[in-house]
């Protein structure tokens, strides 16, 4: 094969290669500033001329969010209502994202999911104001369950409609089989269509933890005892009215994405499978 057509066929593998180590930089640069910013000494960070890559290593910033601060307390709360948004979104949404996946011929099914994606386009903040008065009545403003009802609330639409696409992929003749061989209809649930649903499963328990790790709004306007702020809510305390602890906020934020980092490195694969079974009309 002449170099010239070697060189046509292999250009726009190369450039799309480019595009991908571009895109991979300007998207992961916040991040390795952020860490490096972390693990500089006070005065390289409060300097005029700052350098990406620190000159000497300090674990100062660490030692402070760690040991001087609520951060461990932060980082509690938010595992509390994450884990319990989670559970109870994929609860609710595996209930209904089966019910809509079996009987969407049923009167009603199809304006409900309508309703649901119309919903999802109601931007959080205009429900500030009445969330707010909504947990002020109820009794559930500086608790944790105000969050925990708000977080699911907002995950479970779309979650249910993530699973229902999950659901679809698995065959009715299987279920069918089931109970002709005297399996009971919530064991066919339970044995049948859930373990065929893992991938989608994994992938809607992922979104709801992230959503929930990372949602700032809510958390900021329900709760008020530093006690009980999320971790988002508290890294604003590293902000200070007339100075920022650059050092120390960049640590906490180093760290509160641990966990949703591990997260993904471990559930990946369950969430590419997810992805690309829910892509797929079978």
């Amino acid at each position: 094969m002449p170099p010239s057509t070697r060189w046509r066929r292999s250009w726009p593998t190369l450039l799309a290669y480019a595009s991908v180590v571009v895109l991979l930089a300007y998207a992961l640069f916040p991040v390795f500033w952020m860490v490096s910013t972390a693990v500089k000494p006070t005065n390289e960070i409060r300097t005029a001329d700052p350098t990406f890559i620190p000159t000497q290593l300090s674990g100062e910033h660490f030692a402070l969010v760690l040991w001087k601060s609520n951060f461990l307390v932060y980082v509690r709360n938010s595992l509390l209502v994450a884990t319990t948004v989670t559970a109870a979104t994929l609860v609710v949404s595996t209930l209904a994202g089966y019910s809509f996946s079996r009987f969407q011929r049923l009167p009603g099914i199809t304006a409900a999911g309508v309703g649901m994606i119309v919903g999802q386009l109601v931007p959080g903040v205009l429900l500030v104001v009445p969330l707010y008065i909504t947990m002020k009545n109820l009794g559930l403003l500086d608790s944790l369950w105000s969050l925990i009802l708000t977080y699911t609330t907002f995950s479970v639409p779309l979650s249910t409609l993530m699973l229902k696409g999950f659901f679809d992929q698995v065959p009715v003749e299987v279920e069918e089989a089931a109970e002709l061989d005297g399996c009971p209809s919530w064991q066919v649930v339970w044995r049948i269509a859930l373990p065929l649903a893992v991938p989608g499963l994994m992938t809607t328990a992922l979104y709801a933890f992230v959503q929930s790790w990372n949602e700032f709004l809510f958390g900021y306007t329900f709760i008020s005892q530093d006690d009980l702020r999320t971790l988002t809510p508290g890294l604003a305390d590293f902000i200070g009215i007339w100075t920022v602890d650059w050092g120390a906020l960049m640590a906490a934020a180093s760290l509160a994405v641990l966990p949703v980092t591990v997260a993904y490195l471990y559930l990946q694969r369950y969430l590419i499978s997810g992805i690309a079974t829910g892509a797929t009309k079978g």
